[in-house]
């Protein structure tokens, strides 16, 4: 397990399933509101996140599970995470379908690009990355402190963009909008949660951009 203590919220994180999928706990401070983040596998897992959470003061309690996209290995405990909880869901519009379909669940909010969620006074931006899969989002979330930290699933690790399965097309707009998207948006002190292995900023990957173009993945 891994902790980044904010000013506004405490992020946890644990990796899960032969896949290490990264899934994510926001933990608004004061309130003890909680977001998760892919429920990928592992609800067990998942479950001693949120009862961690309770060393922060109030009591923790889940309102919502967000996915970053439809791949079968972010969404194995998703059903279950939404029977424990009974909270809303919140994904990309153009994934809800396969999401539905992958995990057995219905999911109640459609992400469109820029829309919000909220954790209790925190706010989550949708940003839509349109490539690694049609609705795939990345949730930026904006500290008190200044500090800001993107959730980037599968759209945006360490060295390169996600996977488009060497379609130029889906790596031609993955590219741009993670260009346009993430780095013309957010400053170089930025950290990134990808949703497998370690995490970035948004300075150490800047460099990189024309090279991941160059090569095309």
């Amino acid at each position: 397990m891994s902790e980044l203590l904010l000013t506004d919220v405490t992020i946890r994180s644990v990796s899960v399933s032969e896949m290490n999928n990264n899934v994510y706990l926001v933990t608004e401070r004061t309130s003890g509101k909680q977001l998760i983040i892919d429920a990928a596998d592992d609800l067990p897992a998942i479950q001693g996140l949120v009862a961690i959470a309770a060393s922060d003061g109030p009591p923790p309690q889940v309102i919502g599970i967000a996915t970053t996209h439809q791949h079968w290995d972010h969404v194995r405990a998703l059903s279950a995470a939404v029977e424990t909880y009974k909270v809303p869901t919140y994904a990309g519009v153009d994934d809800v379908a396969g999401i539905n379909r992958e995990a057995e669940v219905s999911i109640t909010h459609g992400l469109n690009h820029g829309d919000r969620v909220t954790v209790g006074e925190v706010v989550l931006e949708a940003i839509h990355l349109r490539g690694h899969t049609p609705g795939s989002i990345a949730y930026a979330l904006r500290d008190s402190s200044g500090e800001q930290v993107i959730f980037s699933g599968d759209s945006l690790f360490p060295g390169g963009v996600g996977n488009t399965e060497k379609d130029q097309e889906r790596f031609e707009s993955l590219i741009n909008d993670v260009s346009e998207r993430i780095f013309e948006k957010f400053s170089d002190e930025t950290r990134v949660l990808p949703g497998h292995g370690e995490s970035t900023t948004v300075g150490t990957e800047r460099p990189h951009l024309n090279e991941w173009r160059q090569r095309g993945w």
